[in-house]
């Protein structure tokens, strides 16, 4: 078990040293971190960098300290913690052998990021199973604004085999049967989440 531990911290400090380090955040750079939040993976970590290049920001997470060969789904949301609010599916991270995982997202993520619903609508619905079948409409809401993130594991089965409860399952994957959150910007106040504070340039 301890070539494994050493081989994890290498692996680690590896790849966080391939990540762009930043002098100090600027305009155009920030960088910060994901604090684990599940309490049977207590060394969960992650460090996210966002480069804002003018109409979108570069948004790279490389995460650790997880179960290896694991897929996870990653999120903007409301707020860190449940019920989480309005949550919007950036996409995956799958760990490799040493429980280390990397992926970059392109998009706007900056103090403009919101969600908007002017009025209800008709929404299209592919998932009819239980326990989260798809809306058939959207309720309207003035514009929120969502600068947490957050990273679920894809599945209940990889949850409970890492050391969680059976059984729980969440609406945070492309399918909506996922597992639990294991990482979020808690280390932030709710209403002062990381994005907030990432200035978009001109």
């Amino acid at each position: 078990m301890k070539w494994k531990t050493a081989a994890l911290a290498a692996v680690a400090v590896a790849t966080l040293a391939s990540t762009p380090a930043l002098a100090g955040n600027d305009n155009d750079e920030y960088q910060f971190e994901l604090v684990s939040s599940a309490a049977f993976l207590p060394h969960a970590h992650g460090r996210v960098n966002i480069e804002s290049v003018g109409p979108v920001e570069i948004m790279s997470v490389t995460v650790w300290g997880l179960p290896p060969n694991t897929d996870f789904d990653f999120f903007v949301i409301q707020v860190p913690k449940a019920p989480f609010g309005l949550s919007w599916y950036q996409g995956d991270i799958e760990t490799n052998r040493f429980g280390v995982g990397f992926e970059r997202f392109v998009g706007r993520f900056n103090i403009e990021t919101f969600i908007v619903a002017p009025g209800s609508a008709p929404a299209p619905t592919p998932h009819t199973d239980k326990p989260f079948p798809d809306a058939s409409s959207n309720l309207a809401t003035a514009p929120v604004h969502t600068y947490h993130l957050g990273l679920w594991f894809n599945s209940p089965k990889d949850a409970e085999k890492a050391g969680g409860k059976p059984n729980v399952v969440t609406p945070f994957n492309g399918e909506h049967n996922a597992g639990v959150q294991v990482l979020n910007t808690s280390n932030f106040p709710d209403l002062q989440g990381p994005l907030s504070h990432v200035k978009p340039t001109p």
